[in-house]
């Protein structure tokens, strides 16, 4: 089959797509047959080698985090799902490798697409799963609540934007000058350009969700009593300083900046279909590339400015 694969870390030049044997589910395990994926801020680091010290320095390496598609073979014990089913999933810490023609993921890591739902399209939600458990399992962001989303544009913060209207809240975006007009769209009550204001002139926030990673004291300054921040993000440039103030956040208790990373399983996308099919989250796709150009959406990526999410379609 065909997977995209790297043979040394760098740039996006250094992505190709090769060939490589199709999988066989294992027992618990399901075989999808990809309809496309997105292009996530994880993989990019993880090509760079930003993620070595996980990664490790065994060639090709593959990229493809999340993904959509039909079930095409089960194996031994696998349940919840049935050949033929239109699925999402996302690989987790399991690694990458869901930009490829087939993928094997373990069955209660997958949940149905909601009919009606382009594939496609599709693709661009998996990390809304995120933004589910930002909002409403680490925050609990509640009903007339001011909320701040940093990177408001981007694969979580613009289904951050539109679920925390839907939750209730009154959302602050934060984005670039370009995109204010499109998470204006989403349902922002209001929305600044992040280079036009600095943190110290914004706030107090119920809550603050951060999906960049830095200036994170900054950002905590703004919370009112009782107020709760989430990021899902650190400064990979200073990696050891991030986690360090993260984790010593948590001496305050309540005023802690709560950190995770995305891991879903199927009753979590049950609750993102439930959220697309009433209404209350819909997919933003910026830009779809063909499979052989996944090395142009992860330029476009870095290069920054993404409405929403830049999707891979997997002909």
């Amino acid at each position: 089959m065909r997977a995209v694969l790297f043979d040394r870390y760098g740039g996006p030049e250094v992505l190709y797509v090769g060939r490589v044997p199709r999988p066989e589910p294992a027992p618990g395990e399901v075989l999808v047959r990809v309809r496309a994926f997105s292009v996530n801020g994880g993989e990019l680091a993880a090509r760079a080698g930003d993620l070595r010290l996980l990664t490790g320095r065994k060639f090709p390496q593959r990229v493809g985090l999340d993904f959509t598609g039909e079930v095409a073979a089960l194996g031994a014990g696998a349940t919840g799902v049935a050949v033929g089913d239109r699925v999402w999933g996302v690989l987790g810490r399991t690694g990458f490798g869901s930009a490829a023609d087939y993928v094997t993921v373990r069955a209660e890591r997958l949940g149905r697409v909601p009919d009606g739902l382009d594939l496609v399209e599709a693709a661009a939600l998996p990390v809304a799963t995120t933004a589910i458990t930002a909002l409403r399992d680490k925050a609990g962001v509640r009903p007339g609540e001011r909320l701040l989303v940093r990177g408001a544009a981007g694969g979580v913060g613009n289904a951050a934007v539109q679920l925390g209207k839907a939750y209730g809240a009154e959302v602050t975006a934060l984005a670039r000058a370009a995109n204010l007009d499109f998470v204006r769209t989403l349902g922002a009550h209001h929305a600044i350009d992040h280079r036009s204001v600095s943190p110290a002139e914004l706030g107090p926030f119920d809550v603050v969700l951060d999906t960049a990673g830095t200036d994170l004291r900054a950002f905590r300054r703004l919370r009112s009593p009782g107020g709760r921040m989430v990021t899902i993000a650190f400064d990979q440039t200073r990696l050891a300083a991030s986690l360090g103030y993260i984790a010593a956040s948590a001496v305050h208790g309540r005023g802690r900046v709560r950190f995770f990373s995305g891991n879903p399983k199927r009753a979590l996308f049950d609750d993102l279909a439930r959220e697309v099919a009433e209404g209350r989250l819909r997919p933003a796709v910026d830009t779809c590339f063909p499979l052989e150009e996944t090395a142009a959406a992860h330029r476009a990526l870095e290069a920054g400015g993404v409405r929403g999410k830049y999707v891979v379609r997997v002909d």
